[in-house]
């Protein structure tokens, strides 16, 4: 099933603005990995622990050519994406992510791991709220304790995963659930603007859509449709719980 232009619009547009409402990238695959170490002088090596973690807008890309897991996209700034993808295959956690991690569920927020000793309280990662278009990306806000995501402040949120998880927010780690439901995050997604043409989306994607737009007019609600827009924040919650799954929800 397609979805029209307008449709692709709105739906990319909502990943940008939920974020004011928590809580990629990589290089053209045409460049050649970031190398693990660096020889900048003499011939000495600098470890990934301690090598300064660049994050520009050319940073994020597509967020369907990630490697996924379960919910999360995922890659490696510092090209050590098999680091990133041991701490999230990690049935029991205990493994933290390496530096140049970064995580997405939607095209318009990440969290990036940065260097050792950037933010002790954030465990050294960095958020960000993106503006996603069919021309690229663009930068819009990024901190550590200031930024605000899907469900509120992101450290705020994050700070809740139990230790063991690296402040990664999924099913079961200790984080207050999102009022998203996995078909919604599925249909934002799947239309994601940078990926050009919008991948095929199944019936349930198309009922993840209808609420995506329910939710979408509640950003900025007129005082009249206040109380409407509780409703329908409740409505997804009783969604998500019923589903018994709660959205992981990286910034």
């Amino acid at each position: 099933m397609r979805v029209n232009t307008k449709k692709v619009v709105l739906f990319s547009v909502l990943s940008l603005l939920v974020s004011t409402a928590v809580c990629n990238m990589s290089q053209a695959a045409s460049k050649p990995p970031m190398s693990e170490t660096t020889a900048p002088q003499g011939g000495q090596v600098e470890p990934l622990e301690t090598k300064k973690v660049e994050v520009t807008d050319a940073s994020f890309r597509c967020i369907r050519d990630m490697k996924k897991v379960r919910g999360l996209h995922l890659d490696n700034l510092l090209g050590d994406l098999e680091g990133t993808l041991a701490a999230a295959n990690a049935v029991n956690g205990g493994v933290m992510y390496p530096p140049g991690s970064v995580v997405q569920i939607v095209p318009g927020e990440a969290m990036v791991k940065r260097e050792k000793g950037f933010n002790a309280a954030t465990k050294d990662w960095e958020f960000f709220i993106l503006d996603a278009t069919k021309d690229g990306t663009k930068i819009k806000k990024r901190g550590a304790g200031d930024v605000v995501g899907l469900g509120g402040n992101c450290l705020a949120c994050h700070a809740q995963a139990r230790p063991e998880w690296d402040m990664i927010c999924e099913t079961g780690h200790g984080c207050m659930p999102i009022p998203f439901t996995k078909d919604m995050l599925s249909c934002i997604q799947k239309t994601d603007p940078r990926c050009g043409a919008p991948a095929p989306l199944t019936p349930e994607d198309m009922k993840g859509c209808a609420d995506v737009k329910k939710l979408m007019k509640c950003v900025a609600p007129a005082p009249e449709d206040m109380k409407g827009c509780e409703d329908v924040k409740k409505e997804l919650m009783e969604k998500v719980k019923a589903a018994g799954n709660q959205p992981s929800t990286p910034q």
